[in-house]
């Protein structure tokens, strides 16, 4: 659900006058502008026209870094400026990072603003990264960056005996951006069908109060050739699993999840395996078939190079619904999921003169669900600064409800061109 600050006079100055306070006092050592020009245009290859647009992108970006450094702090900013003409002319612009970071007594990290989070060990596989995704971005083309939405968040870090402890408070709660029938079509169970068009799908966020803010933690150790991570969260769903028959409107579920993660080298390449426990607190007993119920979910992967210049990697996913029996009895209509979910990935990237061509292929496909979702670009650096990409996604299902089959007529291409300076 793509949320983007409205560009007015006011609030782009505003912008220039804090970036420039917040430099000022930094430039004393050193200062850095960088970016990039992108065009990014894509086409849908279904016949069925239910969003306004045959368009999955037709936008121009200009992406703009500034980076300050002085002592123990450092000031970082991203912003990028976009016209964008998938559905009508529009022009906006979202401030992706902004943050101050300042180390004290050279073990304690303090990152506060609006910032990209990430943590976790798979491959375009969340488990314990519960941070904000953006999946309009990631099904329309743009650079795999674009999947992590930001968020306006306070992070500490602590360094300690080999061992860094991560903390991470987020004041508002700060969901996925999904497909709201806008740009891409989505299933609707209340339809029983695929919806695109007006009205855009929406969910009201959770009340702004301080027992609704989301708070992440992070244990991190180095034992051997490994990194043992262990995890906890408090907030929400990310996704507005949860259904009010009041009110009849999907909202966003209370959440809280614990895990751990393991990965290193292993048999020639890169292993790691990574578990979490879902406890869905508004539907511990399993009862109420709005509620999404607690889960176990666990994945495995291994990643080495098979021959020169070319790269593969496999992961398995399982998640386990608790109190099944009960999600049965109390479930009304065909979309009912298996108990036990399983999800299939695999990457492959091969690199062709001199690493200026590179092939990339990436699908997830669910034995369980029987769906697919596939992934793939060619990318061609013509210079060190002019990038060419083409590539596309492919969703298909035999059932609409499943992650991937809900999607099932937003195949798309896409071709881009990007300039980096």
């Amino acid at each position: 659900m793509e949320r983007k600050l409205t560009l007015t006079p006011r609030l782009l100055v505003s912008q220039i006058i804090i970036s420039l306070l917040l430099t000022s006092g930094l430039m004393a050592d050193q200062v850095a502008l960088s970016g990039f020009a992108q065009g990014l245009f894509g086409g849908k290859l279904q016949q069925t026209k239910l969003t306004p647009s045959d368009y999955s992108a037709s936008e121009f970006r200009l992406q703009l870094r500034l980076e300050s450094h002085a002592g123990d702090a450092d000031f970082f900013s991203k912003t990028d400026f976009v016209y964008d003409n998938v559905t009508q002319p529009n022009y906006q612009w979202e401030l992706r990072e902004a943050y101050l970071k300042y180390t004290l007594f050279k073990r304690l990290d303090f990152k506060v603003g609006r910032q990209i989070l990430t943590w976790g060990t798979g491959d375009l596989i969340f488990i314990n990264d519960l941070f904000a995704k953006d999946y309009e971005s990631f099904f329309s083309g743009r650079d795999d960056e674009y999947l992590k939405a930001p968020q306006t968040s306070v992070r500490t870090e602590l360094y300690a005996g080999g061992s860094t402890f991560s903390l991470v408070w987020t004041p508002r709660f700060t969901p996925n951006r999904i497909p709201t029938g806008e740009r891409f079509s989505y299933y609707n169970p209340m339809v029983g069908d695929y919806v695109g068009g007006p009205p855009y799908f929406s969910a009201p966020l959770p009340e702004n109060r301080w027992e609704n803010s989301e708070l992440a933690a992070r244990l991190q150790k180095s034992i051997g050739k490994f990194t043992v991570e262990l995890y906890g969260y408090r907030g929400f769903y990310k996704n507005p699993l949860g259904f009010n028959p009041a009110l009849m409107m999907p909202y966003y579920p209370k959440l809280s999840a614990y895990g751990a993660s393991l990965r290193g080298q292993m048999l020639g390449g890169i292993g790691w395996a990574e578990g979490g426990y879902y406890d869905s607190r508004e539907d511990r007993k399993g009862t109420n078939p709005f509620i999404p119920n607690s889960s176990v979910l666990g994945l495995a992967g291994f990643e080495r190079q098979i021959a020169t210049d070319l790269t593969a990697n496999l992961q398995y996913q399982a998640e386990y619904m608790e109190r099944y029996q009960d999600y049965e009895k109390t479930l009304a209509g065909p979309d009912k999921r298996d108990k036990v979910r399983s999800l299939i990935t695999s990457r492959i990237t091969r690199n062709f003169r001199m690493e200026t061509i590179q092939l990339s292929s990436f699908v997830f496909w669910s034995p369980s669900d029987q769906d697919v979702y596939y992934r793939f670009a060619v990318v061609y650096k013509y210079n060190d600064a002019v990038t060419l990409t083409a590539g596309g996604n492919i969703f298909d299902g035999k059932k609409k409800f499943t992650d991937f089959g809900a999607f099932a007529l937003n195949d798309n291409l896409y071709a881009k061109m990007t300039y980096g300076f």
